[in-house]
């Protein structure tokens, strides 16, 4: 990690352009980021294009030809793909994320009966789109660790998933409205599993949800990544050290991420 960051270093330019900054970023980052991209410009940072997706979306749309100059994922899979494509290097892990369930609250989930919870036929249950979004990957690897506690969860669980959020087709929530909050209150599903952070914005705007904490034995935690583009504007690398730096960390803290980097 301290490599990655010193190689940020060394390879940061003199200067810096005017023209707008081309930013891509995982949807789970938008409160957060859009208060770092926030700070930076107060800081004398030039403008930011921000744009925030799913990114296993955003990376094909790189893939395609989009003009990216930095790019914020909440796995580190898209972005070393990109890498090892000749799109950008190097990958940074910036910041690292849990997975949660949100319940509704009639729901009698605890840590101690999450999987059989999860298991019982008459829960509907929640995820974002694997591939498309990781935090529908991480979801499954849930479903993978239920394997080893108990045969047979693994095909249940994923044949019962329901992927309701983070999908090109995925149905989209009003404006402004947090999209698990929003599948929530409409009682598409009964339990959801999403990152931490995300369960704590569903919960703001519907109070009446709960959060619950993964076991031990089913807790999976997501590291995100960082890559500037092949051919960013200058710019781009002043951003990412400001993302990486302690005050851009201590704002990504604030939203819940654990940052690596923070005093």
């Amino acid at each position: 990690m301290k490599k990655s960051v010193c190689l940020l270093a060394l390879l940061l330019p003199a200067f810096s352009q005017a023209a707008d900054l081309e930013f891509r970023a995982a949807g789970s980052l938008k409160t957060a980021m859009t208060d770092v991209i926030a700070s930076y410009q107060a800081d004398g940072g030039v403008k930011v294009n921000a744009q925030f997706a799913p990114s296993g979306l955003l990376r094909g749309r790189i893939e395609e030809g989009e003009k990216v100059d930095l790019f914020a994922s909440a796995n580190m899979k898209h972005p070393q793909k990109l890498m090892q494509e000749g799109k950008g290097a190097p990958v940074v892990m910036f910041a690292r994320n849990r997975l949660c369930a949100l319940a509704q609250d009639n729901v009698p989930l605890t840590t101690e009966n999450m999987l059989d919870t999860l298991l019982d036929s008459k829960i509907k249950l929640g995820t974002s789109t694997p591939k498309a979004d990781p935090a529908g990957d991480y979801a499954f690897k849930v479903f993978d660790r239920a394997e080893v506690i108990k045969p047979g969860s693994q095909a249940k669980l994923a044949a019962k998933a329901l992927k309701l959020t983070g999908g090109a087709d995925s149905a989209k929530p009003p404006k402004g409205k947090n999209p698990y909050g929003w599948v929530m209150a409409n009682k598409q599903a009964d339990v959801f599993l999403t990152y931490c952070t995300n369960a704590v914005l569903a919960k703001k705007e519907v109070p009446d949800l709960k959060i619950v904490a993964l076991p031990e034995s089913l807790a999976v935690g997501a590291n995100y990544g960082m890559l500037v583009l092949d051919k960013a504007d200058p710019a781009a690398w002043p951003l990412a050290m400001y993302i990486l730096s302690p005050k851009g960390q201590s704002i990504l803290a604030s939203y819940g991420f654990e940052a690596p980097l923070k005093p």
